[in-house]
């Protein structure tokens, strides 16, 4: 049996015995056939079957459920979607004020499927906390930030600014300056809700079939090594993998996030940092660092990645000490209470990466596909939405979640997906994008850096970074 367990501290958190579901063996007909049981599949097929009982369901899996994104992110079930602000901002009201709705409701309609679907999975609604803690110009950048928020017409009810005093009340960071609280978002054991997704699923009678890598797909049909199934609908739901499923890999880069995980540190050290409701938290910097307290006490920490030359995937997620040390570094900034502490965990997962870092969720019913992905590291939440969205499309419903400006309708992969650019384009300017935030990082960190120095990093990796979102990306 592989070794399931091992490839994140949630996984070897689950329960049982993690034993493999059978092999695709054979022909198969089905209304809908589904490229992976991560999120993604798992919920499209949740709300396909829950709205047409009557549809035959199959979901095909390379090797189990959870194996990929959805068993090993951060935990963080985010009432948002990345590039929301660009996608949402442009729309008059009441429009505008409907998607934001739409978008902060996720975590409340995940909890409603997991109270009436009996899956246990961690689920705390606690916020997210997004920090200025390491230098001034984090604090600028947020109040910035919050700005374009009011401008969006989000109320304080949606975001607020917190003071170190306040911040203090849920977190205790060393040198905060402050944070911008929203209550959307929870945080959970993602293993677990992969899990009991496919449990769910399979009660309602969609059949999973696991260890069956699809090596071909086209139109109305999929194969295997040792079996194919025949569909009206084809959904190829492999966001990070999607390289491994060609043409997808030209739209879809996968890009890895690395992650590590704390003894469970005892009540004491807790008092002083605080997150006694499950809040999320994140040090708003371009590192992009996230945490949680896990049910179990413990720190779950990560930090931006990296991307491999060509787009390939990382298999091997055994960490350097390298990018562990980055790490505690990073986490012991916030909280040198645990600079020295034992770090049990470590692992990562690769992420799907699209162009513009906009998530699309598209429709083609001349050839009878629909996809969604490219949630750039923020998909436990959008892929619910990603799944209610495909199945009221491939049902045919109109309704809020159809209507919106990140869902394509009746257009090919062709004609409505923009392609990477080739290498080693991608490759250089990944590195030099990265270099460029950690030089920024170095020198802001440094509170003896001069002021115009300051002002050059800054400057040099914001123009990185709008290269990134709209030149590479």
């Amino acid at each position: 049996m592989p070794a399931w367990r091992e490839i994140s501290l949630w996984m070897n958190q689950l329960d049982g015995a993690l034993l493999p579901r059978p092999s695709l063996e054979g022909a198969l007909e089905a209304d809908v056939a589904i490229i992976g049981a991560g999120y993604t599949g798992l919920w499209t097929a949740y709300y396909l079957k829950t709205q047409s009982p009557a549809l035959k369901i199959a979901v095909i899996e390379a090797e189990t459920a959870g194996f990929g994104a959805s068993g090993r992110n951060g935990g963080w079930l985010m009432g948002a979607m990345p590039g929301a602000d660009r996608l949402v901002g442009n729309l008059p009201e009441p429009q505008r004020r409907e998607s934001w709705d739409l978008l902060h409701g996720i975590p409340d309609e995940v909890a409603r499927v997991l109270q009436l679907e009996g899956i246990e999975c961690d689920y705390r609604k606690g916020g997210v906390l997004y920090c200025a803690a390491r230098y001034p110009e984090q604090e600028r950048r947020l109040h910035e930030y919050l700005a374009e928020l009011r401008h969006e017409g989000l109320t304080e009810d949606d975001y607020r600014w917190l003071n170190p005093d306040e911040l203090s009340q849920q977190l205790r960071i060393s040198g905060a300056l402050g944070a911008i609280y929203t209550p959307h978002c929870a945080t959970i054991n993602p293993a677990k809700l992969a899990r009991g997704l496919a449990q769910a699923v399979e009660r309602l009678g969609v059949q999973i079939f696991e260890k069956s890598q699809v090596n071909h797909w086209e139109p109305g049909l999929l194969r295997t090594e040792r079996g194919r199934v025949k569909a009206h609908w084809i959904v190829p739901a492999v966001e990070g993998y999607a390289a491994s499923l060609p043409p997808l890999g030209r739209y879809q880069l996968p890009v890895q996030s690395l992650m590590v995980a704390t003894e469970p540190l005892p009540e004491s050290i807790w008092q002083e940092i605080g997150l006694e409701h499950g809040q999320a938290f994140s040090e708003h910097s371009r590192q992009v660092t996230y945490g949680q307290r896990t049910r179990d006490n413990r720190l779950a920490f990560g930090a931006r990645g990296g991307y491999r030359f060509g787009g390939k995937l990382r298999a091997d997620f055994s960490l350097t000490e390298a990018e562990i040390e980055l790490r505690r570094y990073l986490f012991s900034e916030l909280f040198p209470q645990l600079k020295n502490v034992r770090i049990t965990h470590s692992w990562g997962g690769n992420l799907g990466m699209s162009r513009r870092f906009q998530p699309q969720m598209l429709i083609d019913r001349r050839n009878g596909i629909a996809l969604a992905g490219g949630f750039g590291g923020e998909g436990v939440g959008a892929t619910n939405l990603s799944g209610r969205t495909l199945a009221d499309l491939i049902l045919g419903r109109e309704t809020l979640a159809t209507c919106q400006s990140w869902v394509i309708n009746d257009r090919t992969m062709q004609d409505a997906l923009r392609p990477w650019d080739p290498e080693p384009f991608r490759w250089l300017g990944y590195k030099a994008i990265i270099q460029s935030f950690v030089h920024e990082d170095k020198v802001l960190a440094n509170p003896h850096s001069p002021a115009w120095r300051r002002r050059m990093a800054e400057k040099l990796a914001g123009n990185m970074e709008k290269l990134m979102t709209w030149k590479i990306g």
